[in-house]
């Protein structure tokens, strides 16, 4: 088995990804907070959920994500019959960290009257023990359609869950206190003082966010939401309050308008990068699709476990009117 190591330094990586795609029949999916080439070298960019069900919708037999382990799990749980690659087993999420099997099962055990929603980013094993998957797109709209007098559990983000649970006002929510690392980190003292240097510009926030940065948001919503907004927008300036990777697709878009990442307590937008993501190169898809290894291994019971709660999250969507989903995407 090669490793990087053995990688011989004038080897043209991006040919050689390109041409192991083509031997393998692969198709390389990355997410919006991935570094700008390996963005550049991907068959689809996007969000965790769309990236899986693109995947699963083509030909290919091997699936490359580039994302974090949980992604190459959902893409698992949707494509069963396919090699799901990842190219490093490690880049993990602090959502899912926060929220082991073992202790998340605790927990529901005491509430068993509840609902158990769940944010996608965590284990096959928690999806596995819930109800139903929501993504920051579609939880409202899905929250929405559970009965008001029934209780929710909904972990693994108490932002999001704060968020969604202000926005559909619902005041039986039980929230799960985990948290992104990233969002997390966002100043809103520090915004406040980016936000007077730049009084043009808008604030565009992922929902992960904590409630002082979203209450300065013109704008909330994952990151197709926010990548749609910058791009319909008459504004020509943003303040991106998210992983900082996505303004590379926010550039391309929209060469002519400027995006600043929001800072974090020591002003800088260096806690907006993802350690996890930033795990992912271009040396290690390559050895990835060489390899054919990291891959994404799981049991068949355990899969079709967490494809309940998928199913039921998608099942949920198709009833929601075409422009809420839209507007939600």
């Amino acid at each position: 088995m090669l490793t990087e190591d053995d990688i011989d330094p004038r080897l043209d990586l991006r040919a050689e990804i390109d041409r192991l795609r083509r031997e393998k029949n692969a198709v390389i999916l990355a997410h919006y907070y991935q570094d700008g080439e390996i963005q550049d070298l991907a068959d689809f960019v996007g969000d965790s959920l769309d990236l899986s069900r693109k995947a699963a919708a083509t030909e290919a037999d091997v699936i490359v994500f580039c994302g974090v382990r949980f992604m190459g799990e959902v893409a698992k749980i949707l494509s069963p019959k396919r090699l799901v690659l990842i190219p490093d087993m490690e880049a993990g999420c602090s959502l899912e960290d926060a929220c082991k099997p073992d202790v998340y099962r605790r927990f529901r055990a005491r509430y068993p009257d509840h609902v158990a929603v769940t944010y996608i980013n965590c284990s096959a094993e928690v999806k596995a023990l819930s109800d139903i998957i929501v993504t920051s797109s579609n939880a409202e709209a899905i929250v929405n359609q559970i009965p008001p007098d029934k209780p929710i559990l909904f972990a693994p983000d108490h932002h999001l869950g704060s968020y969604i649970a202000s926005r559909t006002g619902r005041t039986n929510m039980t929230l799960w206190p985990g948290a992104c690392i990233i969002h997390e980190q966002f100043s809103e003292q520090e915004l406040l003082k980016l936000k007077a240097a730049h009084p043009g510009a808008r604030i565009t926030a992922h929902p992960e966010c904590p409630e002082g940065i979203l209450l300065h948001a013109d704008h909330i919503g994952s990151t197709r939401a926010i990548l749609q907004y910058v791009i319909e927008s008459p504004a020509t300036e943003f303040i991106v309050a998210t992983e900082l990777h996505i303004i590379h697709q926010m550039e391309k878009a929209a060469p002519h308008k400027r995006f600043i990442a929001a800072p974090g307590a020591d002003g800088s937008c260096n806690c907006a990068t993802c350690p996890f993501m930033a795990r992912n190169t271009l040396a290690k898809i390559y050895l990835c699709m060489v390899n054919g290894s990291p891959q994404i291994e799981i049991p068949e019971d355990l899969r079709a476990a967490a494809e309940k709660s998928l199913q039921r999250m998608l099942d949920m969507s198709v009833s929601i009117p075409p422009a809420a989903r839209n507007a939600a995407e």
